[in-house]
């Protein structure tokens, strides 16, 4: 009797399930932050973070490649996004490498990420579709590279000088990106709530 394939279903294809990963991760990243000592801390938390990075950019990669694209995994993946970028800014608020002006970017970073989610919520209930802009993918690239220069903290400076001056400037050129970005969001939304 020959056997045929089975697709697997929405909750199990390998897109999904490497945002389900990514969102386990952000605990993990959190735990090896807080709980391990020295530069073990930081290296640690790195790690989990540049594996849950590269998910990200897997998942949406393999999601076209395998045409498993679904509503769950349009659901979760900004979710899984938001996660692992709103706990590493508080991390590194709550251990000191940002302080000072540079808490104004970590602001204006979870503050977009706030809004955007409340007027994707919005405009969904109008079926109104914003998509990602070319620039919006390079402010997450910023973003995630200057959370991941800054997660290496004074770890990374006695390897490479300079290392959490050079993570703040990334931190400062995503909340740029994620103001301008934002806008996008912010325009669509009050042309629809004028026109209805």
């Amino acid at each position: 009797m020959e056997r045929t394939a089975t697709r697997p279903t929405t909750l199990t294809t390998l897109p999904n399930v490497l945002t389900y990963g990514r969102i386990v991760a952000v605990p993990l990243m959190a735990a090896c932050f807080l709980l391990l000592e020295g530069d073990n801390a930081h290296w640690a938390a790195l790690s989990i973070f540049t594996l849950a990075c590269l998910t990200d950019w897997l998942d949406g990669y393999l999601a076209r490649i395998l045409a498993q694209q679904s509503t769950l995994g349009r659901m979760l993946d900004p979710i899984a996004d938001k996660l692992l970028v709103g706990t590493a800014l508080l991390l590194l608020v709550n251990d000191g490498t940002i302080d000072y002006i540079t808490i104004w970017a970590a602001i204006i970073i979870l503050c977009r990420e706030i809004l955007v989610s409340g007027l994707r919520e919005y405009l969904a209930e109008l079926n109104v579709k914003v998509h990602v802009t070319r620039l919006a993918k390079w402010k997450t690239t910023v973003q995630m590279l200057a959370l991941g220069v800054l997660l290496a903290g004074p770890a990374g400076e006695k390897l490479i000088s300079g290392v959490t001056l050079t993570g703040t400037m990334l931190l400062w050129a995503a909340a740029l990106l994620t103001l301008w970005t934002g806008y996008d969001y912010l325009k669509a939304a009050v042309r629809h709530a004028i026109d209805n």
